[in-house]
């Protein structure tokens, strides 16, 4: 393990602590080990949680604008922290518009060195029409300017790194873990319910298993089964089979433990490629076998046959999950390859070591 010594690290990241999944799962369950290694931590969210509770609801203009401003407030008084620390941690952006003169002015004028860290392609538009208004004022050319600046560049997968290179040769490949003790199938006795079909994420990627609702509406006339959909905003198609349940930070590990095949349908488009199978990596350390659209990273992370299977076409999908949902056994030798898998190469501690070393020259 590269040893960091006694320094201090602040963290400018978007969200509030212990809310975001692309901060949960990228750093901040790393917290207690950069701690254990004599590292003094300062997390600063732009945005507090009233603000995160709206800022996806259509709507709410005025408290978004509100919420908006004081982190815009509280990050300029950021920039004075940022003397007082060693290195400067940023995740995807110090601020969610605009020039990127705050990263400007903590690289040039303060001279502190930064690790950015991204795990979508963030320099694509991708605004939800939520927040279309944002969506102007983003400024997604400013990803390049801020790799460019930065000490070292923290990337989640292959797409993302080849597109860090273009400005800056201090890459690393920081894949995104799961914290296998917490996500821990044997902590959570499965109770009697109906075979689930079930999917987890947040309402920007609901649409991702539209497609799938005609292929889940054949099914439900053949095989009796649930459709559990876990996200922060309820679906807006019916199917007879679905139960919504909003997700819960506390509830999180059982509810997805009610699932007995996880999807995680994807569009085959740069987008899509930018990102880092978090869904997959949920299911597979749950020994919840894992449906998968071969895009991007996750073709490596589920070996079709071997964790689950890819699905390309509609009947891909359908023999998919008839064939899981039949087989218990199948189910089960799938999920198990699936644990392995993460343990071995996807976990907290098969990364630690690489997580550190973008702490140490």
């Amino acid at each position: 393990m590269p040893t960091v010594g006694r320094i201090k690290i602040l963290f400018l990241i978007p969200y509030p602590l212990d809310y975001a999944p692309s901060q949960r799962f990228r750093f901040e369950q790393y917290f207690e080990l950069l701690k254990k290694n004599g590292v003094e931590i300062e997390a600063r969210p732009f945005i507090d949680v009233a603000t995160w509770n709206s800022l996806y609801l259509e709507g709410n203009f005025i408290s978004k604008t509100i919420g908006i401003g004081l982190g815009f407030i509280k990050r300029f008084r950021d920039v004075f922290r940022a003397k007082e620390a060693d290195l400067i941690f940023i995740h995807r952006e110090a601020a969610p518009m605009g020039l990127p003169f705050l990263e400007w002015i903590i690289s040039n004028v303060l001279g502190k060195k930064i690790i950015y860290d991204f795990d979508d392609a963030i320099w694509l538009p991708n605004t939800s029409k939520e927040n279309a208004l944002v969506a102007r004022i983003k400024w997604h050319s400013k990803v390049g300017s801020i790799c460019r600046w930065s000490w070292k560049l923290s990337c989640g997968n292959n797409f993302l790194t080849d597109f860090a290179r273009i400005f800056n040769t201090n890459v690393l490949l920081n894949p995104t873990t799961i914290d296998t003790n917490y996500h821990d199938p044997n902590k959570q006795r499965k109770k009697e319910r109906p075979l689930t079909i079930g999917w987890t994420g947040s309402h920007s990627t609901l649409k991702y298993i539209e497609f799938l609702v005609p292929i889940i509406a054949r099914l439900e006339k053949e095989i009796d089964f649930r459709f559990l959909v876990i996200s922060n905003q309820a679906p807006k198609f019916h199917l007879e089979s679905l139960e919504y349940r909003k997700w819960d930070k506390a509830t999180e590990i059982k509810d997805l433990m009610e699932i007995d095949i996880g999807l995680m349908p994807l569009t085959d488009d740069p987008w899509a490629k930018g990102k880092c199978g978090f869904k997959a990596l949920q299911y597979m350390a749950l020994e919840i076998p894992a449906l998968i659209s071969p895009v991007g990273v996750n073709g490596e992370i589920v070996e079709d046959g071997k964790e689950g299977f890819h699905c390309t076409t509609t009947e891909d999908w359908y023999l998919s999950i008839t064939n899981l949902i039949q087989d218990v056994d199948l189910r089960t030798q799938l999920g198990s390859a699936g644990r392995k898998k993460v343990i071995a190469r996807y976990s907290v501690e098969s990364n630690g070591e690489n997580f550190m070393s973008l702490f140490t020259h």
